[in-house]
């Protein structure tokens, strides 16, 4: 039986009952290792997860009324500016500005911060071989951005961001973020939301892209919401009591 959860002024209709995920540290600790496993420089899971989810949800058809397919874009380059983090959702942000250049967008990353991690550095690494510019810093100017760019995605900061202490760069960004007019489509939790309280004073972000399960802000968001991440096992589904929905076929995303 279908079922509708109104959120805010919106409504999201899906097959099945929904759940909105207390996001524990335990649970960060264990599902980690799917989201990146750092043992595998070719970046097996995280490209798995990328590959079947952020691309299907920005190049999803125009006749499914989804995302951002190339047709629908509103300036003649397809030019989208991706804006990484240091952390998990930096690598996300990586592999993502990748597999768009290779189905015919352009991105363009900034990384106000690089990391440490050798993954993270293989990506940066690849979508440099890749001849993928980036940004040696993001204009305060928001027209120059707005006049530059389709898209901006949000891989800046993640469910487990202390929202109390962002440090530097990262409040300026989120000021710029907050006054462009391109929209935004953000990983897992927009940057600068706590992951367990609705947002007040927030990014608005069009599209938000949970991965594994919805964390509890996304109560509050109202635009199109996707899930990424079937791959999810079983064991940590029973032992966090996630009430996941049905991908449809061989999907790996599904709109919420």
């Amino acid at each position: 039986m279908e079922r509708v959860l109104h959120i805010a002024s919106g409504s999201f209709p899906w097959r099945g009952p929904w759940y909105f995920f207390h996001c524990c540290q335990g649970y960060f600790n264990e599902i980690g290792p799917f989201l990146v496993d750092e043992q595998d420089n070719v970046g097996g899971a995280i490209n798995t997860l990328v590959w079947h989810d952020w691309h299907a949800a920005v190049r999803r058809s125009e006749n499914d009324g989804e995302a951002y397919p190339l047709s629908s874009l509103a300036k003649k380059q397809p030019t989208v500016l991706v804006i990484c983090g240091p952390d998990q959702n930096g690598s996300i942000g990586l592999v993502c500005a990748r597999h768009l250049r290779m189905y015919e967008y352009e991105p363009t990353i900034y990384h106000p911060k690089r990391s440490s991690q050798s993954l993270h550095q293989d990506f940066t690494v690849q979508c440099e071989k890749m001849d993928i510019p980036s940004l040696s810093y993001l204009p305060t100017e928001v027209q120059l951005i707005n006049d530059a760019y389709n898209l901006v995605i949000d891989a800046m900061l993640g469910p487990d961001t202390d929202c109390a202490n962002i440090k530097e760069p990262y409040p300026g960004i989120l000021v710029t973020l907050k006054q462009i007019k391109v929209p935004i489509a953000s990983v897992d939790v927009p940057s600068g939301w706590d992951a367990e309280e609705p947002s007040q004073d927030g990014i608005n972000p069009e599209v938000l892209i949970s991965l594994t399960a919805p964390k509890k802000c996304a109560m509050s968001f109202s635009g199109k919401h996707f899930l990424a991440g079937r791959f999810l096992p079983y064991d940590i589904q029973k032992k966090y009591d996630l009430n996941l929905p049905d991908y449809p076929g061989t999907d790996c995303l599904i709109e919420l």
